[in-house]
C-alpha cells in the first residue's frame, strides 16, 4: 500500500481530475485550514474510493463469472452440433446401405417373381391342357410299362415328379414373400431414416441458430467485462494516488512532530532547562503481540485474488481482543481509520522511523499522545481489508515499509 515519495505531485495533480467509463471523480472541496483536518479529509476520500473500488471488483467478477457461464452454454452448444452432425453422418451411412440392400432385394424380388411366373405358366398350360384336350402323357406312361413291377415304378416316378413341381411352386411362392416382406421392411426403414433424418436436420438448424445467440450473448459480456475492467484499474490507480497522497500528509505529520521537538529542545536550551533527549531510532522492537506470523514481509498472493502483490509488514495472528503493545518509545502520530489498513495507529519513534499497527477493533490511544515500549495501545481485529483477527505490524523509515523481522526480539 506504501508508494514512493515521488508520486506525490503526480498524485495531487491527478487526484481531482475526472475519470472515464462511468468511474466519478471526487467532488473538490475548499482547502482545510489545518493538517489534522486535510489528513481527516484525505482518510474520507479513501475510504469512498475503497468503497467504490470494491463494488467495481465485485461487478467485475460477476461479469468475469457471466462471461465464463455463457462461454460454457456456448462450448455446450457447440459440442451438441457436432453430435448431430455425427448423427447425420451415421443416418447418412445407413440410408446408402438401406438403399443398397433396397436395390439388391428388389433385383430378387424381380428374380423370384419371374421365375414363379414361369413355373406358374407351365403349371397353367398343363392344367389347361388337361382340361381341353385331356392330358395322355402320364396315361401314356403307365400303359406302356412292360410289367406290374415297372407299372408300380412308373407310378411312383410320376407321383413324385408332380409332388416336386408342387413343391417347386410353393418354394417359390413362399421365396416371393419372403422377398416382399424384406422388401417392406427396408421401405419402412426408409421411411424411418429419412423422418431421422429431417428431425436431426431441424436440430442442427435451431443448435445453429441458439449457437449463434449465445456467440452474441459472449461477445457482449466479454465487452461490458473490459469495460467494468478498465473502471477497476482506473479506481486501482487513483486509490493508489489517494493513498499516497494521505501517506505524504502522515510524513508532514511525522516531519512537523521532529521539528516539534527540535523546537522544544531549542527553547529549552535558551532558557537554561534541561534539554530533552532527542529520539534517535529503535534499534529493536518488542513483539507488539503475542503470536505466530500467519504472513511474512515480501511478495505473496494476494488473499483477495487481486493477484501477486507485495505485503508491506507482518501478520501476525492473535485472537479478536487481544491486547496490542506499542513496540518502542514513541509519540502518537495517527490513530484513526486508514483505508485498507482499517482502525489503525502510527507511532513516530524518531529518526525518521515509524511503527504502524492495522485492523485493531479499539483504540487505547490518540493523536499526540506520548507512549512507551510495551504500553497497551490497542486491541486485535478484523478491520479494513481483513480475512480475520490479526495484527498487521509495519516498520517504515522515511515513509518506506521495511522487513521488521530481523528487528523484532
Amino acid at each position: 500500500m506504501i508508494r514512493g515519495a515521488a508520486a506525490a505531485a503526480f498524485a495531487a495533480a491527478l487526484l481531482w481530475s475526472p475519470v472515464s467509463a462511468g468511474v466519478a471523480a471526487p467532488r473538490h472541496t475548499p482547502a482545510p485550514s489545518s493538517l489534522g483536518e486535510r489528513i481527516k479529509q484525505q482518510q474520507q476520500q479513501v475510504h469512498q474510493m475503497k468503497l467504490k473500488l470494491r463494488s467495481a471488483r465485485a461487478q467485475l467478477r460477476w461479469h468475469q463469472l457471466r462471461s465464463q457461464d455463457l462461454q460454457n452454454q456456448l462450448s455446450e452448444t457447440n459440442h451438441s452440433i457436432n453430435r448431430v452432425s455425427a448423427s447425420l453422418q451415421e443416418l447418412g451411412l445407413e440410408i446408402r446401405s438401406n438403399t443398397q440392400r433396397l436395390s439388391w432385394n428388389t433385383k430378387q424380388l424381380e428374380a423370384a417373381e419371374a421365375t414363379l411366373a414361369r413355373h406358374n405358366a407351365a403349371l397353367n398350360r398343363r392344367i389347361v391342357d388337361a382340361y381341353e384336350r385331356g392330358d395322355m402323357g402320364y396315361l401314356n406312361v403307365l400303359l406302356s410299362a412292360t410289367s406290374f413291377n415297372d407299372f408300380v415304378e412308373r407310378w411312383d416316378d410320376i407321383r413324385y415328379l408332380i409332388a416336386a413341381n408342387e413343391r417347386t411352386v410353393r418354394e417359390r411362392q413362399a421365396a416371393e414373400r419372403q422377398v416382399a416382406s424384406a422388401q417392406r421392411q427396408l421401405e419402412s426403414d426408409k421411411i424411418v431414416l429419412s423422418n431421422a433424418v429431417q428431425r436431426q436436420q431441424q436440430n442442427r438448424f435451431q443448435l445453429a441458430g441458439l449457437a449463434d445467440r449465445r456467440a452474441q450473448l459472449v461477445a457482449v459480456a466479454e465487452e461490458k467485462k473490459r469495460v467494468v475492467a478498465q473502471e477497476v484499474a482506473q479506481l486501482e490507480d487513483l486509490t493508489a494516488q489517494q493513498e499516497s497522497a494521505l501517506e505524504d500528509l502522515i510524513r508532514e505529520e511525522q516531519r512537523i512532530e521532529e521539528s516539534r521537538r527540535a523546537a522544544e529542545r531549542r527553547a529549552a536550551q535558551l532558557a537554561g532547562k534541561p534539554i530533552p533527549p532527542e529520539l534517535g531510532a529503535p534499534s529493536s522492537f518488542s513483539w507488539p503481540v503475542s503470536g505466530p506470523i500467519t504472513s511474512p514481509f515480501g511478495m505473496r498472493s494476494d488473499p483477495f485474488g487481486h493477484g501477486f502483490t507485495m505485503h508491506t509488514g507482518l501478520d501476525i495472528g492473535a485472537p479478536m481482543g487481544a491486547t496490542i503493545t506499542a513496540a518502542a518509545a514513541g509519540h502518537v502520530i495517527f490513530a484513526d481509520w486508514y483505508g485498507g489498513y482499517g482502525k489503525a495507529i502510527i507511532i513516530d519513534h524518531g529518526g525518521k522511523t515509524v511503527t504502524l499497527y492495522g485492523h485493531c477493533s479499539q483504540w487505547f490511544v490518540s493523536k499526540g499522545q506520548d507512549v512507551q515500549r510495551g504500553q497497551a495501545i490497542g486491541a486485535v481485529g478484523s478491520t479494513g481489508n481483513s480475512t480475520g483477527p490479526h495484527l498487521h505490524f509495519e516498520v517504515r523509515v522515511d515513509g518506506v515499509p521495511v522487513d521488521p523481522t530481523g528487528r523484532l526480539h
